[in-house]
């Protein structure tokens, strides 16, 4: 396994940073168990399907109550997703929301780094 690099440690800090919150905590956790949105979307072929993701606003629904977004959700997605933990995407006038996995694979690799002791060697 390569060891991690000094640029993935300050996107990690990042992240840690970002999820140090706990309403943040709160929306990333209902992302990564959430199913597909109950919207849907029709691709370029014109075959039908869900978006894949709850929207900004079901998330806002999800963790405060609300029928709509407020701007307090707004700001704790924005910084989720400039902490790279998830992706926002357009889709007419909704905001799809979804985990990044490549930065879930990258949280989940130095943590089993640190389970096994691989970076020890670099111990005084």
């Amino acid at each position: 396994m390569n060891p991690i690099t000094e640029d993935q440690i300050i996107k990690i800090a990042g992240m840690f940073k970002a999820l140090g919150d706990p309403t943040r905590l709160r929306i990333f956790e209902f992302l990564r168990r959430c199913p597909p949105s109950s919207l849907l979307s029709i691709d370029e072929k014109g075959d039908v399907r869900p978006l894949e993701g709850p929207t900004a606003g079901e998330v806002c629904c999800q963790i405060t109550g609300a029928n709509q977004i407020t701007s307090r959700i707004s700001f704790h997605l924005k910084e989720l997703r400039q902490a790279g933990l998830i992706t926002m995407k357009r889709h007419g006038k909704n905001m799809i929301c979804r985990i990044n996995q490549e930065a879930v694979a990258l949280l989940a690799r130095y943590l089993d780094e640190q389970e096994k002791g691989g970076r020890n060697h670099d111990c005084c």
